[in-house]
């Protein structure tokens, strides 16, 4: 990808460095995917910010320099959940630099078809951590992949997920990158026309065979709508040979049938939930090839 002249998004929260440290033995294709809220965050964070306070003030009292336990000062945060974008030292690298002009990229192509049709396109937030971090939707860790959460309209990505592309899942590339980003913005927009409240409110009525069946249209669409923002990227001069085979490699190595086949060493189809290799490739193909939201209704008909 040619990103070079692309802005960067203000909508990036990079509070890496401010989690907890990863889950040993996680799999960042734990399915979590688009999981509907599972309520609030257990108490007990409240107690340890007071404990840490009495803490600081006796360190004081003492004569003890507290300055190394605070910070240098360079790095400014905001509580999770605020809208201030949360600046580190490392706000610069490659990484951030990448995302930022990823999510940057969708913001003007979602706009841009928002528009079209009479409407403002709000854009979600991305929240890039390390380890774990809470959502209002649960904690935020490798196990859950990246995921958006709806209560918060927020895309949570782990900074170490794209290196476990390239070297477990045989995912490499920078546009298989950005097709994970758009994907999870995918979500978003679903969120904004109804259709994860939708299926948040019919899936409490469902049993789990009939949830995850329905999960699978959720996710074939998001990867519609990544295929839409690809074909934007491509309009506009982004994409460079190869890249387009890149996304398609990597819908293939996170369907659900190859997930299983590499883990389990056999496939159950009733416990898919985002869709075969080949529905994935397919359904991102379709919205590359047409550009169109129209084209990507997963609901209606065999997918």
């Amino acid at each position: 990808m040619d990103l070079k002249g692309s802005r960067e998004s203000d909508n990036v929260e990079d509070v890496r460095g401010m989690g907890r440290g990863p889950t040993p033995g996680s799999d960042p294709f734990g399915r979590r995917g688009v999981n509907i809220p599972i309520g609030n965050m257990r108490g007990g964070s409240i107690g340890s910010i007071v404990l840490i306070i009495v803490v600081v003030i006796v360190l004081q009292f003492m004569g003890v320099d507290v300055s190394s336990l605070l910070g240098d000062g360079t790095t400014t945060s905001s509580r999770p959940g605020d809208s201030q974008t949360v600046q580190t030292q490392d706000a610069n690298d490659e990484s951030v630099v990448f995302v930022r002009k990823v999510l940057g990229e969708t913001e003007d192509a979602w706009s841009g078809i928002f528009a079209a049709a009479g409407e403002r396109y709000a854009a979600p937030k991305l929240v890039l951590f390390s380890g774990s971090y809470p959502s209002a939707c649960g904690t935020a860790s490798a196990a859950t992949g990246p995921f958006y959460c709806p209560s918060d309209q927020k895309v949570y990505l782990d900074t170490a997920f794209f290196d476990e592309m390239r070297t477990r899942f045989k995912a490499s590339g920078d546009f298989a990158q950005a097709y994970v980003i758009a994907h999870e913005v995918g979500h978003h927009i679903q969120n904004l026309t109804g259709v994860l409240p939708k299926f948040n409110r019919a899936r409490q009525s469902m049993s789990e065979t009939e949830a995850n069946a329905m999960s699978v249209r959720v996710e074939l669409q998001a990867d519609c709508y990544a295929g839409i923002w690809g074909r934007y990227t491509d309009q506009k001069g982004i994409l460079e040979k190869g890249d387009l085979e890149e996304a398609l490699n990597a819908a293939h190595q996170i369907g659900d049938d190859a997930l299983q086949k590499r883990s389990q060493g056999y496939v159950v189809p009733d416990s898919f939930t985002h869709g075969t290799s080949e529905q994935r490739a397919k359904w991102f193909r379709r919205g590359f090839d047409t550009g169109k939201v129209s084209a990507c209704d997963t609901f209606s008909g065999a997918i």
